[in-house]
């Protein structure tokens, strides 16, 4: 019977895209990035989608048009329950009011199920819509499933309320505190405008 133990670089490379660390990269050894040259640009229309999203009451379809009029903040994540997805989805929950104030809808979104996500909202109490990407058809439109793999890459979208993007970060630090401040800025920014 096969033992992940014995192999020890095997294990780390199954486990790189669960884990990913701040800056994109576990051990020194350096993960696949998003696709930034196909990202929409900032200022540009933000491409519209619709998905089957949960949150603590349930699910329900997510439609971006039908956000118009609020700000956005689209942020593609790895894996549900991984450790720097659990770090920065619990950041969100917990710091919601300091990162992102009043009238900002927020919209996790990774390849996990519908079902993960229901029960990882549940349990963990978030104030926000979890998307499902089956198939990573959104991550892809936006520059963010990593090359070569099925996840979707660390990348953060502030969409204003006209429905042009803001500001984007393709590789956001879960674990750098610059990372949420420079959102935090960018949200504030597209609340003005």
């Amino acid at each position: 019977m096969f033992r992940i133990m014995k192999f020890p670089a095997i294990a780390m490379l199954m486990a790189a895209p669960l884990c990913l660390q701040a800056q994109g990269s576990m051990g020194g050894m350096a993960m696949p990035a998003a696709q930034a040259s196909s990202a929409p640009e900032v200022g540009t229309m933000a491409p519209d989608f619709t998905a089957q999203g949960a949150d603590q009451s349930g699910t329900h379809p997510v439609s971006l048009s039908s956000l118009r009029g609020h700000v956005v903040v689209l942020a593609f994540y790895p894996a549900d329950r991984s450790s720097g997805c659990t770090h920065e989805l619990n950041k969100f929950r917990d710091e919601y009011s300091k990162i992102f104030g009043s009238d900002v809808t927020v919209l996790p979104i990774s390849l996990d199920s519908l079902e993960s996500h229901v029960s990882w909202a549940h349990d963990s109490k978030f104030p926000f819509t979890l998307v499902a990407d089956n198939g990573g058809k959104i991550a892809s439109t936006y520059g963010s499933l990593m090359a070569g793999r099925p996840y979707a890459s660390r990348t953060v979208f502030v969409i204003g309320k006209d429905g042009k993007i803001v500001s984007r970060n393709m590789k956001f630090g879960a674990l750098d505190q610059h990372a949420y401040d420079d959102l935090t800025a960018a949200i504030a920014k597209a609340k003005t405008e």
